[in-house]
């Protein structure tokens, strides 16, 4: 599969096709340091763009380089707070370096799983719910049939898309996005990219 043969397929369906062509190139990035990945997603939830990406940079400035599970683990809670983590986020991440430590978490055998294992692996971890799996099959992983309902930015696009009176509820916009299997991330890349604050997105 091509992104080209994907966009083929999404444009067949007329409203897409005008965002497609207003939007242009489809240009999400895979990152493929799954760990930073899911720290980073970890330290950003439920919190402004703007100060995620602050305590980000100094929860790295902690590090010489991008630490290891262990080195969270070592790092006391109190050096954290510093950087602006709240203590619920803290112990997310512990939670999170424990299981890799522990070897319940297996960033190299992600890849190899389909998308519903992986959800459900993830979801082990404190923290992690659906919608934070769902960002990292998207972003870190590159699969291509992720349509994330609980996304209100996704939920927002469809009805702008589909000129629905309210923003749909979850199941009715999976029935929506039904149309662009196999290609929903695609899909939900373009309606995000719809959104003006969507813009720095890939």
């Amino acid at each position: 599969m091509t992104i080209k043969n994907a966009i083929t397929f999404l444009q067949k369906d007329p409203e897409l096709a005008a965002i497609i062509d207003s939007v242009g190139d489809y240009t999400l990035k895979r990152r493929n340091h799954h760990f930073s990945v899911l720290v980073e997603s970890i330290i950003s939830q439920q919190i402004a763009t703007s100060a995620a990406e602050a305590i980000f940079k100094r929860f790295k400035q902690l590090y010489p380089k991008f630490p290891t599970a262990s080195e969270i683990l070592a790092t006391r809670k109190s050096k954290l707070r510093v950087a602006g983590l709240s203590g619920m986020k803290i112990e997310y991440l512990k939670d999170l370096a424990r299981h890799v430590e522990e070897g319940k978490l297996n960033m190299k055998t992600l890849s190899k799983m389909n998308d519903e294992d992986v959800i459900a692996h993830l979801t082990q971890v404190k923290g992690i719910g659906r919608w934070t799996a769902e960002m990292f099959l998207i972003f870190s992983l590159g699969r291509q049939d992720v349509f994330p309902v609980d996304d209100l930015g996704l939920r927002k696009g469809v009805q702008i898309l589909f000129s629905l009176q309210d923003i749909p509820k979850p199941k009715e916009a999976e029935k929506l996005g039904e149309r662009w299997k196999p290609y929903r991330t695609i899909a939900t890349w373009y309606l995000w990219k719809s959104l003006q604050k969507f813009n720095k997105i890939g």
